[in-house]
């Protein structure tokens, strides 16, 4: 957050939206509030060069409202280099509803939040993220187009979480090849961090190749469902860092990856399905670098949820999806050896590449 870097006294001087540590050229943002159903959202659209800004809407008890700004700003920016990376037509948004999901979501606050999506007139396209649901969707369609990862009996494609997870699991390999030669994660210690709808399809794929599996939730319920299915080892979150283990894969909410927790992590790979994990890009990347840490850039490995809702758009089915995710693979070596040649760290260099797509786009409408 801002205010861990700034007096407040600097505090004073800095612009709220303009002026926002994470606000980075960022087209429009839009902030929404209707009192009868208690909404308050903020859409963030960071870019449209390459097409409508799509990225899903997350629900969250954010402390404050800072701190919903600014992860909807560093969401929508991610979502701008996952798609232009992936080689999508599409640009980077995300919204936030500021709420507890699981006591404040009504059927009228979802329809009443689509409605400022389609005031929007398509320049946002919605979809689900952390606290939604295919059915949250559903709701949102009734009253506007601009939405995807609707249900496939609606004509849809359903929920994203299955596909995310497995590009998240091609990431995984193709990071596993770079750093230990093999792609076969048989024996190899994997800590799942974070066991919902992304990180248990992961847990599912690793265990079936015969990973050693360690989770961590703040899921109790969850977690003892895991460890009876796969015989998994339960983490306490405060021990995370502290563990053994070959590969960490953070599928919770980001910045997990900072100066305290990279001084203590023992894993060789870092690969997982959560947004903006590093908590200071350029910093924390270079770390990862130094202690020759092999990370897989969270925009690139996780973009198989994009993929899945991009086909309401594009029409195409299952066996285009399945085939756009297993290029994670390739694309995910492409960055290891892209970013060893002009030694740089692999966030870098992701970066460079979703960048100069994006700018010979820009160039070429001219």
């Amino acid at each position: 957050m801002i205010s861990d870097v700034l007096t407040p006294a600097e505090l004073k001087k800095v612009d709220p939206v303009f002026g926002q540590l994470s606000f980075n050229d960022h087209e429009q943002i839009v902030f929404c509030h209707d009192k009868d159903t208690g909404l308050k959202a903020i859409i963030g659209i960071h870019n449209t060069v390459l097409g409508p800004a799509l990225g899903g809407t997350r629900m969250w008890a954010y402390e404050n409202e800072w701190e919903a700004l600014n992860d909807v700003l560093r969401l929508s920016r991610g979502m701008t280099y996952k798609s232009a990376i992936t080689g999508l037509n599409l640009g980077g948004g995300k919204a936030v509803i500021i709420g507890d999901a699981a006591t404040e979501k009504t059927p009228e606050l979802m329809r009443r939040f689509g409605e400022f999506v389609h005031s929007l007139s398509g320049k946002y396209i919605t979809a689900e993220d952390v606290g939604m649901e295919t059915s949250d969707m559903d709701l949102v369609r009734e009253v506007t187009p601009y939405v995807t990862g609707i249900s496939e009996e609606k004509g849809g494609a359903g929920n994203p979480s299955p596909v995310t997870a497995y590009g998240v699991y091609m990431g995984m390999k193709a990071a596993a090849k770079y750093r230990f030669g093999s792609d076969n994660l048989q024996g190899k210690t994997i800590l799942v961090q974070g066991v919902g709808h992304v990180g248990a399809t992961l847990v599912d794929l690793v265990s079936a190749e015969g990973a050693v599996l360690k989770i961590s939730d703040i899921n109790q319920g969850r977690l003892e469902q895991l460890r009876e299915q796969y015989g998994a080892e339960i983490i306490a979150p405060a021990d995370i860092f502290d563990q053994d283990m070959d590969i960490y894969a953070p599928c919770a909410l980001g910045a997990t990856l900072n100066d305290d927790s990279i001084a203590r992590l023992s894993a060789s790979v870092v690969a997982g399905a959560a947004n903006n994990q590093l908590a200071d890009e350029n910093r924390n990347g270079s770390q990862l670098k130094a202690r020759n840490i092999a990370y897989a850039p969270d925009f690139l490995i996780n973009a198989g949820g994009i993929i899945n809702v991009y086909a309401e758009l594009e029409g195409y089915g299952k066996d285009e999806i399945r085939k756009k995710t297993e290029n994670i693979y390739h694309t995910t070596l492409e960055i290891f050896g892209h970013a060893d040649k002009h030694d740089c760290t692999t966030h870098q260099s992701a970066l460079r590449l979703a960048e100069q797509r994006i700018a010979e786009r820009k160039l070429a409408g001219k």
